[in-house]
C-alpha cells in the first residue's frame, strides 16, 4: 500500500473507490491534513450506514452442519469493512457486498434504510401492542363463556390443582369468576354429594359411648368437629361459654319415699327446685289444663298435693309449670307403658327450665368475663320435680297395704289370720289419689361447667355479611344417638358438600353458610341460646334463618316439622324436591299433599332447639323429622335406650338412607336461601296467620266490653292494627315482584325487609330478662296474642292490648317504606 507523504492516508485508489475526490495542491500542510482527516471521517460514517443497510437486506443464512457436524452463523462486523472487503473480497459466506456506489447515491441510500428501518421497529411495536390487546380481548371472551354456561374446562381444574405459581393473581381471579348456573344443576350437584354410605361411615364416628355436656367425651366430640372443619378447609373458631348445669348430688342421691318404700331414682329433671316436701299423692295423667280440671273436679285436692303425671304431650317443664299454678308441692313424672315401649325400669332424664339457655344469666351470655348478678331466671320452677321408673309408678299406684285381723276376718272369713298386706288402687274419686302421703327429697347440685360452641362457615361471594345457620347439638344424656349423633353427622356431611360446591364445582353462593355444633343442647339448647345472647347485636339483620338438624331422623314413613309462617312456602318446595325415605315419591306425596300443612306442620314447642332463634332472635326458623307414622315424639330420647339398634329398628335399617334425605331436604332450603337475589321469606303466610289469632283476641275483648267488665277500650284498635299489617305485608309482596333480581340494591333492600318482619314481631315492651322470649305470636308471657285472649283481668287486658296493638302497628310501619313517603296508609 503507498502512502501520502504525510502518512495520513492511504494510497489513491482506494480514495477513488470510496468517492473521494483527487487531492489539489494545497499551499499549506495543515490545512490539507485537516481537509483529509475530515474526509475520511464522513467516509468511515457513510460505510457504516452503507453497511447496516445491507444487513437489513440479507436473507439467507448459512446453517449447513460443516464436515464436523456442528452448526455456525458467521456474521463479521468491522469500523474498516471496506478494506477487508477489497483485500479478501469474501468475508462470511453469508454476506455478499453490493458494489461500490458514489457519494449521492450512498447518501440517498442511507436516507432510504434510516427511514426503513424506522417503519419497521413502529410496525413491529404497533403489531405488538394489538396482538397484546387482541389476546385480553380473547381471553375476557372466553371467561364470558365459561360464566355463561357454567362449565370450567379440564385444562383449567387442572392448573388450579397444580397450583401454576407462575400465574398471575388476575389469572388466579379469573379462574375463580363466578360460574352462574340454573337452579336445577346446583341442587342436583348437592344430592348428589350426600348419599347413604357416607353417612353410615359418619354415623360410626359420632356414636359414642357417653356425651353428657362439658364431660370428656362431649369435649373430645368438639375437637374432633373443630379439626374436620379445618381440614375442609372452612374457616372455623369455638366460643367458650361457662354455664351452671345443675346434676345429682353423688353424695345425697334423690329420694321417693311411699311408707316403708324408699327410692331412690337413676333419672333426674334438671333445674329442679331443691329439698324435701311431703303431700297426698294424687294422679292427674299428663298434666294438661284440662287433666288439672278434671281432679278438682273430683274433688280432689291438688294443692299442696304431690302430682303424678305420665310423660307425654308436653314437655317436662311445661308440666311442671302447670302443677306448680294449681299449688302443688312436687312432681313425679313416669313413662307410662301405655305411652312408651321399653323396659319398665328404664330411667327418664330432662330439665324442668320453662326457657332456654343457662337460667342463671337470663338476657345475657356466660362468658367467663360476664359479672354474674344475683339473678336467676323467671322460668325456673319453685317446687321439685323428680323422675321415676314404670315400676316405681306401678308401685306407687297399686301399693301394699296392713290390713287389721278383725277386718280381714269379716272379709275372708279366716279368723285365723292375724294380720295381712293386700294390694290397693291409690283410692280416691276415679282412683285419683289424694289418700296415702308421699316424700319427695331433691338434692341437685349446680355446677359450673365450661361448655364449647364449634362453628365453620363457607363464605358467600356477594353479601357474605348475610347469612344461614344450620345447627346440631353434641350432648345427651346417654348414648343419644338419634338425639345427636345423626344430626352431628348431617351437619358435617352438609359442611362438607357445600364446600365441595364451591371448591370442586365453582358454585357460587351469594350469602354465607355457617355450620355450628352446639353445647349444652340436653339442658335446653344453653349453647345455642348463649351465643344468641352474646351476638344479637351482631346477628340483627344479617342472621337470615336457622335450620335446626337436631332429630331429624326419628323413624320412616312419616314427616312433620315446626316453622316460622314466614318458611312455609320454602317448606312446601323443598319436600316436593325430596325424595322421601320410603323411595316412592317425593316427601310432599308421603306428606298426604294437598294435606301437608294439617298432617306436616305442628306448634313450635319451647324445648324445640329452633325455639330460640324464633321467640328470642327473632329469626325465621324451622326444625324437622322424619319419624314413625302416627307418633309424635320418639319415645326413647332421654334414656339410655337411645341408641343405633333401636333408631335402626324404627327406620327397618336405613337410617343412613333416611340421614341422606334428611341432609338433602336441610341443603335445599339453605341453597336456596343463600342461591337466590331475593330472599325466599313469604310474607304472605302471615296473612293467613295472624288474623286467626287476633280475631280470637278481638272476639274476647269484645265480649268483656259488652259486658261490661272492660272499660274505655275500642275492640276497632285491634282490627285497624291487624289492617295495617295486612296492607303493609301485601306491599312488601308487591315490591318484591316488582324489584329486578339483577338490580342489586332494590334486591337488598327488600331482603332487609323481609328480615325485619320476625324480628319486630318481638315485643320492645318486656324485659328480655324476665320475658325471654318476647315474639308477639309463638312467645311466652302476658304480652302475647294467646295469653290475652285468656285474660280475665281487664287492667292487666288493657294495658297489654293497647301495647300489643301498638306492636302489630310498628311492625307494618317498619316495612312500609321511609317515613317521609309513609303518609298513614297503614
Amino acid at each position: 500500500m503507498r502512502k501520502c507523504g504525510h502518512g495520513l492516508c492511504k494510497d489513491k485508489t482506494r480514495d477513488r473507490r470510496e468517492g473521494n475526490i483527487p487531492l489539489a495542491k494545497r499551499s499549506s500542510v495543515s490545512a490539507a491534513e485537516l481537509k483529509r482527516c475530515s474526509r475520511i471521517k464522513m467516509d468511515r460514517v457513510r460505510s457504516a450506514v452503507n453497511n447496516m443497510m445491507k444487513s437489513v437486506q440479507y436473507r439467507r443464512f448459512t446453517l449447513q452442519r460443516d464436515e464436523e457436524a456442528e452448526r455456525h452463523v458467521e456474521i463479521k462486523l468491522s469500523d474498516d469493512g471496506a478494506n477487508e472487503h477489497a483485500e479478501g473480497g469474501g468475508g462470511s459466506p453469508s454476506f455478499r457486498p453490493a458494489p461500490a456506489a458514489g457519494f449521492s447515491g450512498k447518501r440517498i441510500l442511507g436516507i432510504l434504510a434510516l427511514g426503513l428501518l424506522l417503519f419497521f421497529i413502529l410496525g413491529y411495536f404497533v403489531g405488538n401492542l394489538t396482538t397484546k390487546k387482541a389476546g385480553c380481548l380473547t381471553q375476557s371472551a372466553q371467561v364470558a363463556q365459561s360464566a355463561q354456561t357454567g362449565i370450567v374446562s379440564e385444562q383449567e381444574k387442572q392448573k388450579d390443582d397444580q397450583g401454576d405459581d407462575g400465574g398471575s393473581e388476575e389469572e388466579e381471579e379469573m379462574r375463580h369468576e363466578e360460574a352462574p348456573r340454573s337452579w336445577n344443576d346446583v341442587s342436583r350437584l348437592l344430592d348428589d354429594k350426600l348419599v347413604g354410605p357416607a353417612f353410615d361411615q359418619r354415623l360410626k364416628t359420632f356414636d359414642v359411648p357417653s356425651r353428657l355436656a362439658g364431660g370428656e367425651g362431649d369435649v373430645q366430640l368438639a375437637n374432633v368437629i373443630s379439626d374436620q372443619f379445618k381440614t375442609l378447609g372452612l374457616d372455623s373458631w369455638v366460643d367458650i361459654h361457662y354455664v351452671q348445669l345443675q346434676k345429682p348430688n353423688s353424695a345425697r342421691p334423690n329420694t321417693v319415699t311411699f311408707g316403708a318404700d324408699v327410692f331412690k331414682p337413676d333419672g333426674y329433671l334438671a333445674y329442679s327446685a331443691t329439698g324435701k316436701v311431703q303431700g297426698k299423692l294424687v294422679y292427674a295423667a299428663y298434666g294438661r289444663r284440662e287433666d288439672l280440671d278434671a281432679v278438682q273436679k273430683a274433688d280432689v285436692e291438688v294443692k299442696n298435693s304431690v302430682l303424678l303425671l305420665r310423660a307425654g304431650k308436653l314437655t317436662f317443664a311445661e308440666q311442671v309449670a302447670n302443677a306448680e299454678a294449681r299449688g302443688a308441692s312436687a312432681v313425679l313424672i313416669y313413662p307410662d307403658a301405655e305411652d312408651f315401649d321399653f323396659h319398665a325400669a328404664t330411667a327418664l332424664y330432662g330439665h324442668v327450665h320453662l326457657g332456654s339457655g343457662d337460667p342463671y344469666t337470663p338476657g345475657f351470655p356466660s362468658f367467663n368475663h360476664t359479672q354474674f348478678p344475683p339473678t336467676r331466671s323467671s322460668a325456673l320452677p319453685a317446687i321439685p320435680a323428680q323422675t321415676v321408673s314404670f315400676n316405681v309408678a306401678k308401685t306407687l299406684k297399686e301399693y301394699k297395704s296392713p290390713i287389721p285381723s278383725a277386718a280381714l276376718s269379716l272379709e275372708i272369713g279366716l279368723a285365723s289370720i292375724a294380720c295381712v298386706c293386700v294390694c290397693r288402687r291409690i283410692g280416691g274419686p276415679n282412683q285419683m289419689g289424694g289418700v296415702e302421703d308421699v316424700t319427695v327429697e331433691v338434692n341437685n347440685v349446680l355446677v359450673n361447667t365450661e361448655i364449647h360452641n364449634v362453628f365453620g362457615v363457607v363464605k358467600g361471594f356477594v353479601d357474605p355479611d348475610e347469612y344461614v345457620v344450620l345447627g346440631a347439638q353434641r350432648d345427651a344424656w346417654g348414648k343419644g344417638y338419634a338425639r345427636a349423633a345423626v344430626g352431628s353427622s348431617v351437619l358435617m356431611e352438609l359442611a362438607k358438600a357445600f364446600q365441595d360446591l364451591v371448591e370442586k364445582d365453582g358454585v357460587r353462593p351469594r350469602r354465607s353458610l355457617v355450620f355450628a355444633s352446639w353445647g349444652a343442647g340436653e339442658y335446653g339448647s344453653v349453647g345455642a341460646t348463649e351465643f344468641l345472647e352474646g351476638y344479637l347485636s351482631s346477628i340483627d339483620r344479617k342472621l337470615v334463618t336457622y335450620i335446626s338438624l337436631d332429630g331429624v331422623v326419628m323413624g320412616r314413613g312419616g314427616f312433620i316439622a315446626s316453622a316460622s309462617p314466614l318458611l312455609y312456602s320454602l317448606l312446601e318446595d323443598t319436600i316436593k324436591q325430596v325424595t322421601s325415605p320410603l323411595d316412592i315419591g317425593s316427601v310432599y306425596d308421603m306428606a298426604g299433599k294437598d294435606k301437608w300443612e294439617a298432617n306436616v306442620l305442628r306448634p313450635m314447642s319451647v324445648d324445640d332447639p329452633a325455639y330460640p332463634f324464633l321467640a328470642l332472635a327473632g329469626v325465621p326458623s324451622i326444625s324437622f323429622h322424619f319419624i314413625t307414622p302416627k307418633v309424635e315424639v320418639y319415645t326413647y330420647y332421654g334414656t339410655s335406650m337411645d341408641n343405633m339398634d333401636h333408631l335402626n329398628y324404627n327406620t327397618a335399617h336405613k337410617t343412613g338412607e333416611a340421614a341422606a334425605r334428611a341432609a338433602r331436604l336441610a341443603g335445599r332450603m339453605a341453597l336456596r336461601l343463600v342461591h337466590d337475589h331475593l330472599l325466599r321469606l313469604d310474607v304472605g303466610a302471615y296473612r293467613k296467620v295472624l288474623p286467626a289469632a287476633v280475631n280470637r283476641l278481638y272476639a274476647h275483648v269484645r265480649k268483656m266490653v259488652r259486658s261490661g267488665e272492660l272499660k274505655g277500650v275500642e275492640p276497632t284498635w285491634l282490627s285497624s292494627a291487624l289492617g295495617s299489617f295486612m296492607r303493609a305485608m301485601a306491599d312488601l309482596n308487591t315490591a318484591a315482584v316488582n324489584t329486578h333480581v339483577m338490580e342489586e340494591r332494590g334486591c337488598r333492600r327488600i331482603n332487609d325487609k323481609l328480615m325485619s318482619v320476625e324480628r319486630n314481631l318481638l315485643s320492645p315492651y318486656v324485659s328480655p330478662v324476665e320475658t325471654p322470649f318476647r315474639h308477639l305470636l309463638v312467645g311466652r308471657g302476658e304480652h302475647t296474642l294467646t295469653s290475652l285472649a285468656e285474660t280475665t283481668d281487664p287492667n292487666r287486658l288493657h294495658a297489654q292490648l293497647a301495647l300489643a296493638t301498638w306492636n302489630l302497628k310498628m311492625c307494618a310501619n317498619a316495612v312500609v317504606g321511609d317515613i317521609w313517603a309513609n303518609d298513614n296508609r297503614v
